[in-house]
């Protein structure tokens, strides 16, 4: 099952457009440009990111961390680790 979960996660990060971006961060309480949102939209896309492995997460926030502002991408990855323990996903992410 939790192969299938995982897949479903990755496909779902693959197919985030700027829009779906753009409408989180409202949902969250951040603020980012429509160009900040397309330029995280190309760079989910294009990496080849495994959000299961803590090192290619830290990588990931580092990244981003270069298109919106360090605190921004903290308080993001917060809420990614907040999201994970509210869906009872721990377990998938090392």
């Amino acid at each position: 099952m939790s192969v299938f979960i995982k897949q479903i996660i990755l496909n779902k990060m693959r197919q985030i457009t700027a829009e779906d971006i753009i409408q989180y961060s409202g949902e969250y309480g951040f603020t980012i440009t429509r160009q900040q949102a397309e330029e995280i939209a190309t760079y989910v896309h294009t990496k080849k990111i495994d959000p299961f492995d803590k090192r290619e997460r830290e990588k990931m926030l580092h990244d981003l961390s270069e298109i919106i502002d360090r605190q921004t991408a903290l308080k993001a990855n917060k809420l990614f680790h907040e999201l994970i323990k509210s869906h009872g996903l721990e377990h998938l992410f090392n």
